[in-house]
């Protein structure tokens, strides 16, 4: 290999952390109120994360490195971004206090869920709803933020935290 090419190992990570980029950019949008574009930019990072699982088993490069790397960025970028997206842009003027516990718990099962998944030798099916769904979902409806009922984001988030920490098993698509 000459010095000039990229390592095939690290495409899959490319991909990983242009996930977490777009959550990145997700979270500084939702600070200066942009939040559809916040919210398309979470919805890209669910893109993002499609493709490096799928490039890594293609290479057959799959690493016990890029699984903690995509599990980092997604509980960036399908956990707090669209928490904090929510909270600010509903949350914060409905519920107050009680809008920043409703995020911080979506967040917190979040976490739960993937630190199950690394953990779980599961190939078959997931084990309660994935972050990444969840965290997509809360994007996809915030687009339609001022069309949908106020109390629409909270119950979605409430339920897919708990769905999130739940036992189901959710049939993994597309294997």
């Amino acid at each position: 290999m000459n010095n000039n090419s990229i390592n095939i190992r690290v495409i899959p990570s490319i991909f990983t952390l242009a996930n977490l980029f777009f959550g990145f950019l997700a979270l500084v949008l939702t600070m200066d109120g942009g939040f559809k574009l916040a919210a398309g930019l979470i919805i890209l990072s669910a893109l993002m994360d499609s493709m490096d699982g799928k490039v890594a088993r293609k290479l057959s490069v799959s690493s016990d490195f890029g699984m903690e790397l995509d599990s980092l960025s997604d509980l960036v970028s399908f956990g707090v971004a669209p928490a904090i997206l929510t909270y600010r842009a509903v949350l914060q003027d409905q519920l107050g206090y009680w809008g920043i516990l409703l995020a911080a718990l979506f967040v917190l099962c979040g976490a739960v869920r993937l630190a199950r998944f690394n953990v779980l030798d599961i190939h078959t099916y997931f084990v309660g709803v994935p972050i990444t769904f969840a965290g997509g979902f809360m994007g996809l409806i915030l687009i339609f933020r001022g069309m949908l009922p106020w109390l629409v984001y909270p119950i979605c988030l409430a339920i897919l935290a708990v769905l999130m920490v739940s036992t189901f098993k959710v049939p993994k698509l597309g294997k």
